[in-house]
């Protein structure tokens, strides 16, 4: 049974920074594609940042030169790192996975951020940055 296990969220002072885990069990080959989302209070969920088979990540334009995702294979584990957090960044945050895709978009989906790509998600972690 795959499961995604997220950590790392908390409060913080606008500029600050966090790191975000996302532990994944259950599944030991590569990742078609595995991410982050977020979805703030009365909003839809929203892509953060992807990471493709090939390690290629793609970023959401709002967090562009201010998070960076990355993967330790060896640990199974994904990673966002955060910085210069504004309060717009203020969500719930989950790590979502697929090992495989068997849809039309398949080519470009992952770095599209196309929610049913996504078979698996995390139960989320709470980041908020406070003026």
């Amino acid at each position: 049974q795959v499961q995604l296990v997220e950590s790392g969220g908390g409060s913080v002072q606008a500029g600050g920074s966090l790191r975000l885990s996302c532990a994944a069990s259950g599944y030991t080959y590569s990742w078609y594609c595995m991410g982050w989302f977020r979805q703030g209070s009365g909003k839809e969920r929203e892509g953060v940042a992807v990471i493709d088979s090939y390690g290629r990540p793609s970023y959401a334009d709002s967090v562009k030169g201010r998070f960076t995702i990355s993967q330790d294979n060896t640990k199974n584990t994904l990673y966002l790192q955060m910085n210069s957090l504004k309060p717009e960044d203020t969500a719930m945050y989950y790590c979502a996975a697929t090992p495989g895709c068997s849809r039309s978009y398949c080519a470009t989906g992952c770095r599209n951020f196309e929610l049913g790509l996504f078979a698996y998600w995390g139960q989320g972690t709470q980041v908020t940055a406070s003026s």
